[in-house]
């Protein structure tokens, strides 16, 4: 039987409701004890907060340099060659990396096309240390060759494109490259040569052939995928061949390890970083070149690429068009860019650094390039077999009118991480003052020569580099350059060795001893001069000499001029007195380098 629910008495109500307001109130109360804990704990956290801005302001300025200049999440970790491009690719994906006319390549742009040129080269059988031979002015797929090589740990050869077809054919064979990429304007070059190259597997050609694929089809095959190959630190990267001492030109085997013992530096020496602007102007075959463009790229500076220096008022307008905050460039081509007209009406206002180098600077062309440029000058000195840079004369040694003038004859001191000495014939070091050669012991030291190891053997002694330069260093350590110990001349920053031009001229039928020399010159610096003894009875011109000269020598190391001797001075051991025959045109000269 179901019961009935009594209702509740008035008396019960008033308890339970009684009962529900002090449970409200000791809720409240538990609330009001959290709330005043609170506020106790407030004044501590108030005085804690008032150290906080010292802290703050101690960390702010570490973080904020990091932020705006980004080398170390730009730069951080890099290791190899092929690093750059996997690590900027992630960091600066979406940022600007190569710019050439119209074209632009962002860092993942780059990243994608370097894989697919690893793909290919890959299919063609490039592998490990493998060589890819490259020919062609400074261009966008110079890098994509580059890092693509890098990527399988293999080695790009840029070929200097002012050579004539002779000199590459050998280059290209003594590399043993199994793969031949070659620029628009050098097919005549190609065609001259194709048929004497054993070693090489596959030709591609920029722009086309009728005989041989095209660049970009034979990329195009190719999917965007990284290989994956790592590379050690002491393997070769980069091969760039000198002018021989023998007369035949030698491969300076370059390794990762050689280029990561210069690009850091130039972070923290000439403010390299994401944010920069730098101006790739120099032939990439040469280390003036292309280790300028790798130290910018390493640190994640957008490159401007001009594909030659033949344009310099283009050049001018591209500095103020691109904002252009970095520059290197030789001697010869500072004073060719004050010749242009209106040049002080250029926009050069975002100009923060150039470096010049690869031949002395007279004081003139100097002090109206600082005038000009209105940025910091640094001259820098080193060589191919050093990965470039060894010595630095910076901007504030740079004093044109002041006691420190006296400092722009001068190479400047040696940069971080080079050891530097001026030793005697026997090796031992020289006092201050005293000329000799210059010798460097440094991580960025090539490997060797390739395929010749007893050259190497002769110019890596016990660790130490000897430069073939002679000179010597003040009592404050300023490295001054006073002569070559080596022969070689020095035309407009590119390197002519005599004894390499003597054997093209030896060819000739009417030429039976000859003998080359550097005499100064006011826009090259130096130019060589052939003087030649005749065979007897044949009839022989300067014209011929020299036309003949084009044929089997690049331009600039073609004699200018030629002088006529009966016989050449030699010393007992039949060795020429090239001192003795370069006398009478450096005469009054405080150095026989111009």
């Amino acid at each position: 039987m179901a019961t009935k629910r009594r209702k509740p008495t008035k008396k019960k109500a008033a308890k339970k409701k009684a009962k529900k307001v002090a449970k409200k109130a000791k809720r409240a109360a538990k609330k009001a004890k959290k709330a005043a804990k609170k506020v106790k704990k407030k004044p501590a956290k108030k005085r804690a907060a008032k150290k906080k801005p010292a802290k703050k302001s101690t960390k702010k300025p570490a973080k904020k340099p990091a932020k705006k200049q980004a080398p170390a999440k730009a730069a951080g970790g890099i290791t190899t060659i092929a690093g750059i491009i996997r690590t900027h690719a992630k960091n600066l994906s979406g940022k600007v990396a190569l710019v050439q006319g119209d074209r632009v390549q962002t860092w993942h742009e780059l990243y994608q096309r370097s894989s697919q040129v690893a793909q290919a080269l890959k299919a063609a059988g490039i592998g490990i240390q493998d060589r890819v031979a490259f020919l062609d002015k400074n261009s966008i797929e110079h890098f994509e060759v580059f890092y693509g090589c890098a990527m399988l740990n293999a080695v790009s050869v840029d070929i200097n494109f002012r050579l004539a077809p002779p000199e590459v054919a050998y280059i290209v064979n003594d590399s043993r490259a199994k793969v031949f990429v070659v620029g628009p304007d050098f097919v005549p070059v190609l065609d001259a040569i194709v048929d004497e190259l054993p070693h090489t597997k596959k030709i591609v050609v920029i722009g086309g052939h009728p005989k041989f694929e095209s660049y970009e089809s034979w990329v195009a095959r190719y999917s965007a995928v990284d290989p994956g190959v790592t590379a050690k630190a002491h393997d070769v990267a980069f091969q760039l061949y000198s002018s021989g001492t023998t007369g035949r030109p030698k491969g300076v085997m370059l390794t990762n390890d050689n280029f990561l013992g210069i690009l850091p530096s130039a972070r923290d020496l000439w403010s390299m970083n994401e944010h920069a602007v730098n101006l790739v102007a120099m032939p990439l075959f040469h280390i003036g070149g292309s280790g300028w463009a790798t130290a910018g790229q390493y640190n994640g500076c957008k490159s401007i690429i001009l594909r030659e220096t033949t344009d310099i008022g283009g050049m001018v307008k591209m500095i103020g068009q691109h904002r252009i905050t970095h520059a290197f460039m030789v001697p010869a081509l500072l004073a060719f860019t004050l010749m242009v007209p209106d040049i002080d009406k250029a926009d050069f206002s975002s100009l923060k650094l150039i470096a010049y180098g690869a031949s002395p600077i007279s004081e003139q062309v100097l002090a109206q390039s600082l005038k000009t440029f209105k940025c910091e000058f640094v001259q820098v000195y080193g060589l191919t077999e050093t990965t470039g840079v060894v010595t630095m004369l910076m901007h504030e040694d740079h004093d044109v009118d002041g006691p420190k003038k006296h400092l722009l004859r001068s190479c400047g001191k040696p940069s971080m991480g080079i050891e530097l000495k001026i030793v005697n014939e026997q090796g031992k070091e020289v006092p201050a003052g005293e000329v000799g050669e210059i010798i460097i012991r440094s991580k960025q030291v090539m490997k060797g020569y390739w395929n010749m190891p007893e050259e190497t053997a002769k110019s890596i002694r016990n660790g130490w580099f000897y430069t073939g330069d002679a000179g010597y260093k003040d009592k404050e350590g300023y490295v001054y350059i006073h002569d070559r110990v080596k022969d070689m001349i020095v035309s407009g920053g590119e390197n002519v060795y005599p004894a390499e031009v003597e054997n093209a001229l030896m060819k000739h039928p009417a030429v039976q001893d000859v003998a080359v020399i550097g005499i100064p010159d006011d826009r090259w610096g130096e130019v060589p001069l052939a003087i030649v003894v005749r065979k007897a009875g044949v009839e022989v011109t300067e014209d011929d000499i020299v036309a003949f000269g084009r044929t089997q020598l690049a331009g600039f190391k073609t004699p200018k001029k030629v002088a006529w001797a009966d016989a050449l001075p030699r010393n007992p051991s039949g060795k020429i007195l090239k001192k003795d025959l370069r006398a009478p045109y450096w005469q009054g000269r405080t150095r026989q380098v111009n």
